[in-house]
């Protein structure tokens, strides 16, 4: 399992919000293609765009686009967490 748990934070939120992108923890060395692969397997949504980044604790974020406008919303909304 590359996924760890959603990060949410004020950025996150505002990004969710205005551009309808998700970020998530991942594994250290996951590649954009499992995290492609996971997400879309996981949540069933197709994925347009992944980014990612080390943060400043030494975690792998990932920054996930997806073809649908609503996915990111509808998937937060399933974990519980908005």
């Amino acid at each position: 399992m590359t996924l760890k748990h959603p990060f949410v934070t004020e950025k996150a939120t505002m990004m969710l919000e205005n551009e309808s992108k998700l970020q998530f923890l991942v594994t250290r060395n996951a590649t954009k293609e499992e995290i492609r692969h996971e997400m879309e397997k996981v949540f069933e949504k197709d994925v347009t765009a992944v980014r990612t980044m080390m943060t400043m604790k030494g975690q792998k974020k990932a920054i996930v686009s997806f073809a649908d406008e609503k996915a990111a919303e509808e998937i937060l909304s399933r974990l519980g967490i908005m």
